[in-house]
């Protein structure tokens, strides 16, 4: 009979504490992270072959090594952190280490058994590295707009040179992103099917294409709750709240809202449902969810489909 083992590795920006399993005698190595530690510890993982790995979301940190799993073909999750946390709580768990994350980490795969994190798609995976650097650039533009408008005179020259720079950049990125999608023959055709449809730009067709992967795999409510526009109940016994929205990918949500608020104006299907739920009495915030939502259910339908923009068509699309 096989044995069952679990291992939890926490990473910081210098250190990886690994735990060689759950319990607590389980040994617990703190090592530099660098690439010639990820390698040495692939190697003895491989030896081991644990039946998971489990890491963290670090904003980042975890790619190294995560990278290094993949190739080793080694069963490795990426857990995000708040389903960590709440284990903890759950257990009563208040210190916190390294070497007790590592732990909680490995006790996370045993208990909770999540499936293991799919490979990447490295084409993919470039387009939200590029959308991620495009977005921080927009964030240092609208910063130097906001200082150009009362900056004095000394500095104007050298706010208007950095936003010039900046123009140049943010359109180097993008020339780049769409390089990678033509690149792609997949990518090339979500592209063209998602910007038929009125209001859907280059921009958030690029969010969209890069990480509704899987998107045979998906259904329409599985997509809103994946993109963080599915509405949660709030209710206990007789008391109900109103429903809220949480969670998610927020770089798409925030795509999604701008291009949502332009087919309000410019998408018939669209402003004729968000239209119809504000004469019904649904405050302002409230119908443009749901139309964010509509417009979500409409791009499931189209890729999946592989048939372009048709109102006929999704105009009953459901939400």
């Amino acid at each position: 009979m096989t044995t069952e083992s679990f291992i939890g590795i926490d990473i910081s920006k210098r250190t990886l504490a690994v735990a060689f399993g759950d319990d607590a005698a389980a040994p617990v190595e703190t090592m530099p992270y660098t690439d010639a530690a990820v390698h040495q510890l692939v190697q003895r993982l491989q030896e081991i072959q644990p039946t998971l790995i489990v890491l963290e979301a670090t904003g980042g940190l975890e790619r190294r090594v995560l990278d290094a799993l993949h190739a080793a073909d080694l069963p490795v999750v990426r857990i995000p952190p708040r389903r960590v946390h709440a284990l903890a709580e759950a257990t009563g768990r208040r210190a916190k280490t390294d070497a007790l994350d590592a732990r909680l980490l490995a006790q996370f795969g045993r208990r909770l058994a999540p499936p293991p994190t799919p490979p990447p798609d490295h084409t993919r995976q470039t387009i939200c590295d590029l959308l991620a650097r495009r977005a921080q650039l927009l964030h240092i533009r609208t910063a130097e707009r906001n200082r150009l408008t009362s900056a004095p005179a000394a500095v104007r020259a050298s706010i208007q040179h950095h936003l010039q720079w900046l123009n140049e950049e943010i359109r180097r990125r993008e020339d780049e992103i769409q390089t990678h999608i033509d690149q792609s023959e997949d990518l090339h055709q979500q592209q063209r099917l998602l910007t038929s449809v009125p209001a859907i730009g280059k921009i958030t067709a690029f969010h969209l294409a890069a990480v509704l992967t899987s998107i045979d795999s998906r259904n329409a409510k599985h997509l809103a709750s994946f993109v963080g526009v599915a509405p949660h109940p709030r209710q206990s016994g007789p008391k109900e709240q109103r429903r809220s929205i949480a969670g998610g990918r927020q770089e798409v949500r925030n795509v999604l809202y701008m291009a949502t608020l332009a087919a309000t104006r410019c998408n018939p299907v669209i402003r004729a449902f968000f239209v119809r739920l504000q004469q019904a009495g649904k405050p302002f915030k409230v119908a443009l969810v749901a139309a964010m939502r509509k417009l979500l259910s409409i791009v499931y339908a189209i890729l999946k489909r592989r048939q372009p923009w048709n109102p006929a068509l999704h105009a009953s699309t459901s939400c």
